[in-house]
């Protein structure tokens, strides 16, 4: 995980760049990953404008879960664990 600040006029952004654990990795080790993703992310001030990118190694499918936050245009028919996690 790395970030950078971008210091703008109106706002600061944060962009946060991940490489996620692959799907065949424990789930001891991806819980672990997610854990330190959502408490850095949480400790980012709060008037930030925040951007998380990188690779998350997630299948996304056309679950009824899934579509609040992808649409419903998904592309894969169903989700990993990846994709389970970072909804």
């Amino acid at each position: 995980m790395s970030y950078v600040v971008l210091r703008g006029g109106r706002c600061n952004v944060i962009v946060l760049n991940v490489h996620a654990p692959s799907a065949e990795k424990s789930c001891d080790t991806k819980g672990s990953f997610y854990e330190e993703l959502e408490k850095l992310y949480d400790n980012f001030p709060k008037n930030h404008k925040n951007i998380l990118l990188g690779d998350f190694n997630a299948k996304l499918g056309r679950h009824y879960f899934v579509k609040p936050t992808i649409g419903k245009e998904g592309i894969h028919q169903d989700c990993n664990d990846n994709g389970v996690r970072i909804i």
